[in-house]
């Protein structure tokens, strides 16, 4: 029984967390265009008017080989005939 109780315990007070975090964006979102622009920009991909949107791409070019410090024999007795 004490188990069960304690368990409950910890999922209520981390559904309470989620409550105040909840409650907190809501009074945010309310209270000003910020949080509004700043939603509408990150899930919506949104910009302003007259607003220039720059998208940065990493490189997924392939680094060239180092070259070896040995030296490269090469067989020039051979033909290619």
């Amino acid at each position: 029984m004490s188990r069960q109780l304690a368990s409950q315990q910890e999922k209520n007070s981390a559904l309470k967390a989620r409550n105040e975090t909840l409650d907190a964006e809501v009074r945010d979102l309310k209270s000003g265009r910020a949080a509004i622009e700043e939603r509408a920009r990150s899930e919506l991909g949104m910009v302003k008017q007259d607003e220039v949107f720059y998208q940065v791409l990493e490189s997924s070019v392939t680094k060239p080989a180092i070259p070896s410090s040995e030296p490269v024999s090469v067989d020039t007795t051979k033909s290619a005939h």
